[in-house]
């Protein structure tokens, strides 16, 4: 995690450096597109003066003073510090504002314009720029030559000019202040998914209450949110599956012993007892593929890992169907839903077995529209002793029974567990209501289209 931190960091800061470099490389193309263009203007104003001066002045013959006097109207007229210089380098004359220019400290070199008589006309000026004379980058017109060479890093890297040392120092600044504060920025990044690491560490180790902070609203909060989401899941699988394991383990013995009792007693049994011996040997049989099938129906429900079909389903003859195999009418209207047959008629015949044993011998079967009108209801209700309020909801618990039913009454608690079960896997819901003059209401609620969660699941299944 820590090279993640130092290469989010470096990724950071290298892109800041192309950003720097790029920027310090067009700023100097741009100063030295500036800069040549100054300086060509001042090749050709150069060349102007030259040529005037070169017919304003008297010949090279002319008396020294002459010449001076011209040079000095001159230079008022076009205000300018000039000096000129015979052919031998000798001065013959230059204006009071080149004197005073040259006395000054800090003044610019003169620049030399050689005129074609041999004579050398001086020129002080603040203008163009520093180091882009007529003699700058490029050369000038025949004739035209300074007394500087152009300071060195003209072109690139430019950054060595004065101008430059104040966009580098810039540059440097900016370097060095998103360079200082991006690592507190991929730190704690990287700190978030050192927190997430540890977290899937600790889950993968057997801590299955671990859950990671997933504050915030970027990509990392959704990653720790969807682990939160998935540990919650397993968490809760994991303990369903410890519970049924327990209680199917608590559920086996019975037949299981009443199972090994008559088997005991079977060879030792009067001819007249072994009828009902094998009765009984039977029945716990039936019981126990009972029991290892509602169990293994209900793991792979509650794991998600049960095929569900989406077929079209007339509700009302499927009702029609099992309620008759238990000697019971089915009313109400024609309702049609998509779902997975085979699971629905489990559902309804454990609610018509859950009636018969604990509803008394009045049992009543209706199908209808759904309160909304969107689904399908279908209730099962009976004239039993009825349920208590706080257990309306328990009695869907897996391997609950009521107190004091136990086992006389048959069942093992799990087939109100499943009819839940299928309800969920469908997108629906059940619930148990008191019926009017006794007994109880089991009303299974059914969308009429398969939500796409659940139709998610099938796929997956």
């Amino acid at each position: 995690m820590r090279s993640l931190t130092l290469r989010i960091y470096l990724t950071v800061l290298a892109a800041l450096a192309l950003f720097a470099l790029a920027s310090g490389w067009l700023m100097q193309r741009h100063l030295a597109a500036e800069r040549a263009g100054w300086a060509q203007a001042a090749q050709e104003r150069s060349a102007a003066w030259a040529d005037l001066l070169q017919n304003s002045l008297p010949p090279d013959d002319a008396p020294a003073a002459e010449q001076a006097a011209a040079l000095a109207e001159w230079s008022a007229r076009l205000r300018l510090p000039l000096a000129l210089d015979d052919a031998q380098g000798r001065r013959i004359g230059a204006s009071a504002s080149y004197l005073r220019r040259e006395a000054e400290a800090g003044a610019r070199p003169a620049q030399a314009i050689a005129l074609s008589d041999g004579r050398t006309l001086w020129l002080l000026r603040s203008w163009p720029p520093r180091g882009m004379g007529p003699g700058g980058p490029g050369g000038g017109p025949a004739g035209v030559h300074a007394m500087r060479r152009p300071p060195p890093g003209a072109g690139w890297p430019g950054l060595l000019l004065p101008g430059g040392l104040g966009l580098a120092a810039l540059l440097l600044v900016l370097f060095a202040a998103v360079a200082l504060g991006a690592w507190p920025v991929a730190r704690r990044l990287t700190r978030r998914l050192q927190a997430l690491k540890q977290g899937v560490e600790a889950f993968g180790e057997g801590a299955l209450h671990q859950r990671v902070a997933d504050d915030g609203a970027d990509e990392v909060a959704a990653v720790a949110a969807s682990f939160n989401r998935a540990a919650a899941r397993i968490e809760a699988l994991l303990q369903s599956h410890r519970s049924l394991l327990a209680n199917a383990s608590h559920e086996l013995r019975s037949p299981l012993a009443r199972l090994k009792m008559a088997v005991a007693m079977l060879d030792d049994a009067p001819a007249a007892q072994r009828g009902a011996l094998q009765r009984e040997i039977r029945a716990n049989i039936a019981e126990l593929d009972a029991l290892v099938e509602e169990v293994l129906l209900a793991s792979r429900l509650d794991a998600g890992t049960a095929a569900i079909a989406r077929e079209p389903v007339e509700l009302l003859a499927l009702a029609a169907e099992e309620a008759a195999r238990f000697g019971v009418e089915a009313g109400g209207e024609t309702v049609e839903l998509h779902g997975d047959e085979r699971l629905l008629r489990r559902a309804l015949r454990n609610l018509l077995e859950n009636a018969r044993r604990y509803g008394g011998g009045e049992v009543q079967v209706t199908v209808g529209r759904s309160g909304s009108g969107a689904g399908a209801e279908l209730s099962v209700c009976d004239r039993g002793p009825g349920v208590p309020e706080p257990y309306r909801e328990r009695i869907f618990e897996a391997f609950f029974r009521l107190p004091g039913h136990a086992e006389r009454e048959g069942g093992i608690g799990l087939g109100l567990a499943l009819v839940r079960q299928i309800a969920e896997r469908h997108g629906g819901s059940v619930r148990c209501e008191p019926r009017a003059g006794g007994g109880s209401c089991f009303r299974l609620i059914l969308p009429a289209a398969p939500p796409a969660a659940s139709s998610g699941a099938a796929r997956s299944g």
